[in-house]
């Protein structure tokens, strides 16, 4: 399995995303060509694919990490995690998780926060295994659209 940062983006990665993305959510779209290359050249974001089973293959998931300094410190966290319906079972989202992880420890970040739709079974039972803590606490969100 391979593991890996985007550092450019292309048509194999849009058209990855266009796959991929509907199958974590249909409350957003799919990236266009512009957004996506605002997300691969951010300095506070990185873009993890997964190719199965080795770096020949096609993207078969992809993870989001955003490393950021606020006053009490560098956070991180972890969005918008999916892996193609299709090769689910394989530990290609425990790799993407682990990866993710390493990054943020190499950063220097005091820890990895994550949110998870309670309808995602399987993925909210793969950030238990890892270590990963449900936290009480309250979630809020503004729509500015």
């Amino acid at each position: 399995m391979y593991i890996g940062k985007v550092s450019d983006v292309t048509d194999e990665l849009y058209s990855a995303l266009q796959r991929l993305i509907p199958q974590l959510t249909t409350n957003k779209a799919a990236p266009g060509w512009d957004e996506l290359t605002a997300l691969v050249n951010s300095e506070s974001s990185s873009l993890l694919i997964a190719r199965y089973p080795d770096e020949n293959s096609s993207i078969a998931g992809i993870l989001t990490l955003a490393i950021y300094r606020v006053p009490t410190g560098l956070r991180s966290i972890v969005e918008d995690v999916v892996v193609d319906e299709r090769m689910r079972g394989q530990g290609i989202g425990e790799a993407l998780m682990f990866h993710a992880i390493n990054l943020a420890r190499e950063a220097g970040a005091s820890g990895v926060t994550l949110t998870s739709n309670p309808r995602r079974e399987a993925a909210n039972h793969l950030y238990q295994a890892i270590g990963f803590k449900r936290r009480e606490t309250n979630a809020y969100y503004l729509d500015l659209k």
